[in-house]
């Protein structure tokens, strides 16, 4: 489960920093000073893939404001300011290439050879696997959400006819209990589990700051009370008040996301 907090909420530790990489004129970023600057302040253990990010931006504050400098540079230019040992950058390649794969792509590994596979139809659970019917010389089908062998009739978008197949983050989202976001206005009763209304992902809210929260795979920002994103809910709310529409009730679907 995936916790998390309000996007209006700022970070103590990176308020207090400046990052000295900026200049006054702010078109004269030096990526090799950003760089240096943000392994300055969080050292290599820190790195951002450990919190599921795998683009590295400068966590400082531009010089005098609250705006955080978050100039984008490689992972190259990471690798080499910051002198990782060959563990570290193993650890942290593989990392970073789990990561864009999560994002960019569903897989799963076939029952029957053990080989990474990609979905092309996300709405339909029954699943052809074709190193296996290569192999084995007939049509292998299996189930994505059980990862059992395929039975019963196909297509299905709902389970297979193995016992016990079922979507346990639907489960979850369903059965979940409610709970209380103190901070925005007479929300007490809301939803524990929220799956983002762009990609899917289960989430909770940490109950404090608002009641929007930023998804952490498709980044996109969402309010957990409504369910709407968040420039369609503040058009008649703000971050601590629930807009017209109220506590959306418990999800009964899972969105499936349409990646551009």
């Amino acid at each position: 489960m995936i916790w998390i907090h309000c996007p209006q909420r700022r970070e103590t530790r990176v308020s207090e920093r400046r990052c000295p990489a900026v200049t006054p004129s702010l078109q004269s970023l030096s990526l090799g000073g950003v760089a240096a600057c943000w392994i300055r302040y969080f050292p290599p253990r820190h790195l951002q893939c450990t919190k599921g990010q795998y683009r590295f931006k400068c966590p400082a504050l531009k010089d005098g404001t609250l705006e955080k400098c978050d100039a984008v540079w490689s992972y190259q230019e990471v690798r080499r300011l910051a002198v990782l040992t060959p563990d570290e950058m193993e650890y942290f390649e593989e990392s970073m290439a789990r990561l864009a794969a999560i994002e960019y792509c569903e897989f799963k590994t076939c029952p029957g050879c053990r080989t990474y596979v990609e979905r092309e139809d996300l709405t339909n659970l029954n699943v052809h696997c074709t190193i296996c019917a290569a192999d084995k010389k007939k049509v292998y089908e299996f189930c994505w959400q059980c990862l059992k062998q395929w039975k019963g009739p196909a297509p299905r978008s709902d389970r297979c006819g193995n016992d016990g197949c079922l979507n346990h983050d639907l489960e979850l989202l369903k059965n979940c209990k409610t709970t209380a976001l103190p901070q925005v206005q007479g929300v007490d009763a809301c939803p524990s589990i929220r799956a983002c209304p762009t990609c899917g992902q289960r989430v909770e809210h940490d109950k404090t700051g608002c009641k929007n929260i930023i998804c952490p795979r498709c980044q996109v920002e969402f309010c957990f009370v409504c369910l709407k994103l968040t420039p369609e809910c503040l058009k008649t709310s703000s971050y601590y008040i629930p807009c017209s529409d109220g506590v959306a009730p418990k999800q009964t679907s899972i969105p499936v996301w349409h990646r551009n």
